[in-house]
């Protein structure tokens, strides 16, 4: 036998303790790695650490790598700044390391960022408070607009109304609109 002396550390997004009362976790599984819980909160409730996370994941890579990259211009961290990060921590590390590929020397720019944070949401079209469904009196020229800038997909043209698919689905069969009837772009 060898001594060791050794400290577990575990991180999960899931509800351990609700998982063992649904006998989805071992309870004591649980009670041997919760001896001191701590709980952070996700990325984007807590944007101000990212420029700082950056820094120290640039840092990891440029060791790791080897390469001549000294940073991240203002732009790439104003990017990272906006995005929601569905993947947390391990979605940050993933993008520097994405970039560290696509860089060959100097600063990450936005260019050198994967392209889901690049995609902006689209600004959703500006709707009347008063129109509630399709028996509004500019609700057919609200969806014509929206179809327009989505280019025919509905969709999009979903997002953009903020509703679901179902719902424009509905609105359009009340309406009786056809996507082929949309006036050309302007």
């Amino acid at each position: 036998p060898i001594a060791v002396d050794v400290r577990v550390i575990t991180a999960t997004n899931q509800d351990l303790q609700g998982l063992m009362a649904e006998n989805q976790f071992r309870p004591d599984l649980y009670y041997r790695i919760n001896v001191i819980p701590i709980h952070i909160a996700p990325l984007r409730q807590r944007r101000e650490d990212i420029p700082l996370l950056v820094e120290a994941f640039i840092e990891r890579a440029r060791l790791k790598i080897r390469k001549p990259i000294t940073g991240i211009s203002r732009e790439a961290l104003g990017i990272l700044l906006e995005y929601d990060w569905p993947g947390n921590v391990r979605e940050l590390i993933n993008t520097v390391e994405y970039a560290f590929v696509l860089c060959q020397e100097g600063t990450i720019r936005p260019d050198h960022l994967p392209g889901q944070l690049l995609q902006k949401p689209a600004t959703p079209v500006k709707t009347n408070s008063r129109v509630q469904g399709p028996k509004g009196a500019n609700h057919k020229e609200l969806i014509v607009q929206a179809m327009q800038e989505a280019g025919g997909k509905k969709g999009e043209a979903a997002r953009l109304l903020g509703v679901s698919r179902v719902t424009l689905w509905k609105w359009l069969k009340n309406l009786d609109f056809q996507v082929d009837e949309l006036p050309s772009l302007p």
